[in-house]
């Protein structure tokens, strides 16, 4: 999606960025991108994403609620950076939710390390849904996240993806959402995907 590029920016004092690297230019777009905005790297490509709708919102608020009322002592996250090693370099992600616990992003880091995560949560967006089916399964895989939530509106499914294998997760189970979704260690809860 393109990014909007304020007209100050645009000025004769602007440096010249040709020959930037792609991480240079994802600098660059990340302090360029409007307030809501999300500005990721993956894999060597630059996205940049609007603020969500309400509905997707909603489907967060929930989930993040439904975690609060099984297991006070982890942490909701919403708007964290997380920095993965990526087959082609860094990779730097804004999931729309991380569980991790309590205390594990108390400091002044944009982006953070995996390693105390212990589930990441993407809604689908039309913008989104792909990369969030395959790219972030394969970044979160790699990073050794113990549990992905993929919550795909336009299928009306979740997925739970547990047991990171290098480049993937070893078990995947699909459900339908409406239905309760159990989530295995390190959470052991059910989610109520009725809500959603």
């Amino acid at each position: 999606m393109p990014l909007p590029v304020p007209y100050d920016a645009l000025s004769e004092g602007m440096p010249d960025r040709e020959g930037a690297s792609v991480q240079e230019t994802f600098e660059l777009f990340s302090a360029l991108a409007p307030k809501g905005w999300r500005v990721e790297l993956i894999e060597g490509e630059i996205y940049v994403v609007p603020p969500a709708n309400g509905e997707h919102e909603e489907i967060v608020s929930e989930l993040n609620g439904q975690v609060r009322d099984h297991d006070k002592k982890v942490g909701r996250y919403t708007g964290i950076g997380l920095g993965l090693a990526g087959a082609t370099g860094t990779v730097r992600v804004i999931p729309d939710l991380v569980i991790a616990p309590k205390g594990s992003f108390d400091d002044q880091q944009e982006w953070h390390a995996p390693d105390a995560v212990l589930l990441v949560a993407e809604v689908t967006s039309t913008s989104t849904a792909s990369r969030d089916r395959v790219e972030k399964i394969r970044a979160y895989a790699r990073a050794g996240i113990p549990l992905y939530f993929l919550i795909d509106r336009e299928n009306a499914e979740a997925m739970v993806c547990s047991g990171p294998a290098g480049d993937d997760y070893a078990h995947k189970s699909i459900h339908k959402l409406g239905s309760i979704v159990p989530l295995p260690h390190p959470l052991g809860f059910d989610l109520d995907t009725g809500a959603f």
